[in-house]
Parts: structure tokens; sequence; C-alpha cells
């Protein structure tokens, strides 16, 4: 497993640019096995999420190829309704196959993803959604298994304990694209990702209204067609490009950084009185040379609230800010991995139910730590700019899933790092 190396104390300089949204390509590789006609994905991430996903796809049957750097191409003249546990293990997003094998072949067989180490992610609203279409869901054997022969349009109620579902909103639209007589889903996931995905679908020819709000209606069409779509920037990268930016000191030009995805976050930087500069709709400038950081509160909700992708990436820069910080997680109560490996930094954290109460400033030292999750690892990337000394960071498969050439940006920055390929 490789690890990475950072020497901190290194201002972070230059520009940098946001890749495509993880969040919204992932589903789009289902979405297209919805038609039969080829779709074609740019500004698609290097990943190894997308890559599990494209062999995912491929293994159900779709043609899959990689002709350019950021580019996919799929076709699924042929798919299986079943996607069994081999695949579906590699990556918990995978259960967003579920809705569009419903639609196009109107029966699936998709394993259950199983455990997660930030907490439970359940899919009963997922089935809660199938079911209100009006198909027969039953669980066998570890596996999901939908007979949809009889699906329709329905009104859907699509909340749960801690709000709307992102992936299960996105499982049940891409159902309900194809499902006869019209769908409302209400308490729809609002999530730019969701938007985005809805626009390839009207892009391939569904009807669909309300996308980006709580309230989404689809009107069912008897077939899809191919399309080409350009994957939208990812805003948790750009998140985290901003705190790494602020923690190192640096001065940075983050392009693809989308104002209008980023309001919450952007509010608690500027109660922080972060010094953050809107260039324009798509870039933001932050000039970190010297500035005091003020603690905060925060608490993570459904968008347009704070994304939990971003709570691990404000409890590392918080360390920084000098008072206390309270940092409450409202989506994944035990998403807290990144919290003992910050302490081993020096940091004083400790936990008092869903929140985590930070005392700063704390002078961050270098460390072995590891990371145990994609968002965990990019905060102790952000710490370990902000520490004195080296730190090595163990495990960074994590970071792979989910930031694009995270070593490579950073080095383009003036950063101090070095992956390293570790036996065993």
């Amino acid at each position: 497993m490789d690890s990475l190396l950072i020497k901190g104390g290194v201002r972070l300089e230059g520009e940098v640019s946001v890749s495509g949204a993880k969040n919204a390509c992932l589903p789009m590789f289902a979405a297209a096995l919805l038609t039969d006609e080829k779709c074609v994905l740019k500004n698609v991430p290097d990943l190894s999420d997308v890559r599990f996903m494209a062999e995912i796809v491929g293994e159900l049957g779709a043609e899959v190829s990689n002709p350019s750097k950021g580019v996919w191409e799929i076709c699924a003249k042929e798919v299986s309704h079943i996607a069994p546990y081999e695949l579906v293990r590699k990556m918990r997003a995978s259960i967003c196959l579920l809705g569009p094998l419903c639609a196009r072949m109107r029966r699936a067989e998709v394993s259950l993803p199983g455990g997660c180490v930030i907490g439970a992610r359940p899919v009963d609203l997922h089935i809660k959604g199938l079911k209100a279409l009006n198909c027969a869901v039953e669980i066998e054997r570890g596996y999901i298994v939908v007979d949809a022969r009889k699906m329709r349009g329905a009104n859907i109620y699509l909340g749960g304990r801690f709000g709307s579902t992102v992936t299960g909103t996105a499982n049940v639209v891409m159902a309900a694209v194809l499902a006869p007589g019209t769908t409302v889903i209400e308490n729809a996931a609002c999530e730019p990702e969701i938007a985005d995905l809805c626009r390839m679908l009207v892009k391939m020819g569904a009807l669909i209204e309300g996308a980006g709000t709580p309230a989404i209606t689809i009107t069912g069409v008897p077939k899809l067609g191919g399309t080409e779509h350009s994957v939208m920037p990812d805003r948790i990268e750009a998140g985290t490009w901003m705190a790494a930016a602020l923690a190192s000191r640096g001065k940075v030009l983050i392009k693809g950084a989308q104002k209008k995805y980023l309001g919450s976050f952007l509010d608690i930087l500027e109660r922080a009185e972060c010094p953050i500069e809107i260039k324009s709709a798509n870039s933001i400038y932050i000039d970190a040379g010297s500035f005091k950081l003020k603690p905060v509160e925060a608490i993570t909700l459904p968008y347009p609230g704070l994304p939990t992708d971003l709570q691990a990436q404000i409890c590392a820069l918080m360390t920084q800010a000098d008072g206390i910080s309270i940092i409450t997680e409202r989506i994944y109560p035990e998403r807290f991995m990144h919290v003992p490996e910050l302490a081993r930094m020096g940091a004083n954290i400790s936990r008092e139910g869903p929140s985590a109460i930070i005392c700063g400033k704390t002078k961050l030292s270098g460390a072995p730590i590891m990371a145990s999750d994609l968002r965990a690892s990019a905060a102790l990337v952000i710490a370990a700019l902000a520490a004195s000394g080296q730190t090595q960071i163990h495990r960074i498969y994590h970071l792979d899933r989910g930031y694009d050439s995270i070593d490579a940006k950073l080095a383009a920055l003036g950063a101090k790092v070095e992956r390293v390929k570790n036996p065993g």
C-alpha cells in the first residue's frame, strides 16, 4: 500500500484546477445502462472509484472504453440484470445500478453493499422508493431482488432519519424515467450532483422538472437515447483545496471552485475571518499570508447545508484557530475516524456524541498516521501541511478514490510531497 510523505511548514502557492465531481460521474456510469446507444462522459476524474465503476458496468455487459484523458464511452447494447457481490463489494456507490437495471430490464438482483467505516449507510430509502413505484422487492441471500414488470409512476416521500438520500434519489429518478406515468419525489436530495445527473438524463430524452429542488417530477418515456455530457467540477475537492491553502498560509487560485455550490462552506470560512476573494463564478483566490483564524461552530446537513464530506477538512483546519470550535455531524454521526490521527499530531480534540470539540491553536508536528476513509485522508493532508516536520500518511488508496492526482497537484503548488511504494 502506498503512503504519502509530506514535509510541513511550506506555503502552497500557484494555481490548481478542480477535477470532475466523483459523486456526479459514478451514477452517470450507471445511467448509461438505461439506453442501448453510446453515452460519452467528459471531464471524468482519474480515480480508482471511477475505474471500479467502469469495470462493474463492463462486467454487466456494456462496452466501456477510455479513449483519452477524462473521456469515457459506454455502450450498453446488452445488459445483465445481476450485479453480484464480487462486483458490488468493491464500492458502495455501485448500489446506484439498482434503478437503471429496474428501468431497463424490469428486474434486478443487486448485492447489498455491506458496512462502511464512517457508520451505517442503509439502503432502506432506495427500497422504499422502488416499492412506491409498484416494484416487488425482496431481500434474499444478501441481494436486493426486484421484480419491476408492473412499475409505474407514483408520488414518493423519500425522507429518512437523517434527511434526504442522495444515492436513493438518484436510483429512484433513474428508475422513474422509463416508468409509465408521472412520478413526484418529495424530499428529494437537492445536491448539485443530482441536478447534474438529471441534466444528463434530459439530454438522453428523459422528462424531468425540479432537479436540484426538494420536489422532482418525472414523466416516464418509452425509450432513452445516447448522449454526450461533461461532468460538473467537484465542489468537495474545491473546498479541500481552500482548506489546504488556508492551513498552509498559502496563496492559491482554485479554478473550478463554483461559488454557487459552496455557500455553506464559504459562510463558515467567512465567520472564521478567512481571506477569501471570489474571482469569478468558477474561481476563488486565497491569500493567507497573514491572518488570525477564528474558531467556529458548524453542523453538517443535507444540501444546501454544510456537506458531511467537508467535515473532516474543517476539523483539521480548526486546529489552527485561536479558541474552541465545535463541529457537529448530523449525516453520519460516527464520521470522526480522523480525530485520533489528528490527536497523534498534537491536536486537542475530544468527542462529545456527534460533535468534535477542537481546542486551538495547537502546534501540530509530523507523525506516522493512518488514513481510514476518503475525507479523513484529506483532513490528514491538510494537517500535515500545517505541521512542523514530516508526516507519513499510510493507506492513501483512500485518497486515490476521490482526489485526482493529489500528490502531483500538491507538488505543483510547491508542497514537499512524495508518494512512497510500500511493500506488502
